[in-house]
């Protein structure tokens, strides 16, 4: 027996609330899916500026990419215009500009010259991104941990991307560089990475809403100012040091967790 609910005068039943409550509602939010086409422009113009062998402009588009792919869930939660759309547009648009092009410009750049190898790299950088996107949608609000598990796949693109931008910036031939198999080497450790149980940390761990020290308010003005200096090599080094940075905590907390399981069986015994 269905149950009523008085609403205004009117009956509605259970049956007729959860009905609507399944039917997607009419119309999207301009600003935050705006946004987010926006990256996937970019990632776009990655693709193609990679084919037509501008790998430095594929590089920076990525980088592009990632500013938006910021402002379009920083801008949703502040206007309070989250939706399920907006979740799953972002995921596309994610495998677009930093899965499919950096992998693409990476094969462009430096794996084609290895054949098979080359390609299975690349292809194996979209597919670990892919996996990444959808364990992450899958386990987003399940865990109450800020920090991401597996590398996200935007900062593997920006390394991938700095990596590029770099090289340009210091090598005076304006062609791909030669047969280097440290290219393929850490596109394969990026795409494990992403895939992996690691923890690394992102921005949104930082509240902008809570009151910070003042020496964050320096550190930010230094970083800016070292972005201001030279900004290709900034990202090079900031990209690198994020790397290396969550390959060496997560080294300290295996260690740490190893150590902790040894005194507990030495306690038991």
């Amino acid at each position: 027996m269905r149950q009523s609910l008085r609403n205004g005068g009117s009956n509605v039943t259970m049956d007729e609330n959860e009905r609507s409550d399944k039917q997607p509602k009419k119309g999207v939010y301009l600003l935050p899916n705006g946004l987010t086409l926006c990256g996937m422009f970019c990632g776009f113009f990655a693709i193609m500026s990679a084919i037509n062998g501008n790998y430095v402009y594929a590089a920076w588009s990525i980088i592009l990419a990632n500013i938006f792919d910021g402002l379009d869930g920083w801008i949703a939660r502040l206007t309070n215009t989250s939706s399920r759309f907006g979740v799953e547009l972002d995921s596309l648009s994610d495998l677009v500009a930093f899965g499919v092009a950096p992998a693409v410009m990476m094969f462009k750049w430096a794996l084609m010259p290895f054949g098979r190898v080359g390609w299975a790299a690349a292809f194996l950088f979209v597919a670990c991104g892919a996996l990444r996107l959808a364990r992450f949608n899958v386990q987003t609000g399940s865990t109450s941990s800020k920090a991401f598990k597996g590398m996200p796949i935007p900062a593997a693109a920006t390394i991938l991307a700095s990596i590029v931008i770099f090289y340009y910036v210091y090598e005076t031939r304006q062609g791909p560089p030669d047969k280097n198999i440290f290219f393929t080497v850490i596109t394969i450790i990026l795409a494990l990475l992403m895939v992996s149980t690691l923890r690394f940390h992102g921005l949104k761990e930082i509240d902008f809403r809570e009151r910070k020290p003042f020496w964050v308010l320096i550190v930010f003005v230094l970083i800016l100012f070292v972005f201001l200096i030279h900004a290709s090599t900034a990202i090079f080094i900031f990209a690198m040091a994020y790397l290396v940075w969550g390959i060496i905590e997560n080294i300290v907390l295996y260690m740490r967790k190893m150590r902790m399981k040894k005194e507990e069986s030495q306690a038991g015994a």
